[in-house]
Order: C-alpha cells, then structure tokens, then sequence
C-alpha cells in the first residue's frame, strides 16, 4: 500500500515570505488547523520542506 501524508496548517502564512503562501495553497490548504491527505512522494515532500515551520505532518496508512 502506498504511504499518505495528513498535512495540518498550525501557523499563519500572513507576513511571511510570498513563496511560503503560495506553497500552502498549492498543497491544498485553505486556513488554520485544515488538514489535507496526499501521497508521500518527493515533490509533496520538497513543498513540506520549504513550509515546514508552517505546519505539522502526520504518515497515515492508505
């Protein structure tokens, strides 16, 4: 079975850098404490990298 990530938004994207914003949307987040699911692949895990202080990751079997 291939391994999922649950991604939770837990800090505000206002204020911080332009291209930190737009990673949070391109995952799907749309506010606070949202939480989305996607596959574990590389580029899911780049855009967690780059926004890493901005939300918290959770592996789910799926």
């Amino acid at each position: 079975m291939k391994r999922k990530l649950r991604i939770t938004q837990v800090r505000s994207a206002i204020g911080r850098q332009k291209n930190q914003g737009v990673t949070v949307r391109t995952l799907g987040i749309r506010r606070l404490h949202h939480s989305v699911v996607h596959d574990d692949t590389p580029q899911i895990r780049g855009m967690i990298a780059r926004v890493s202080h901005l939300v918290r990751v959770e592996e789910i079997e799926g």
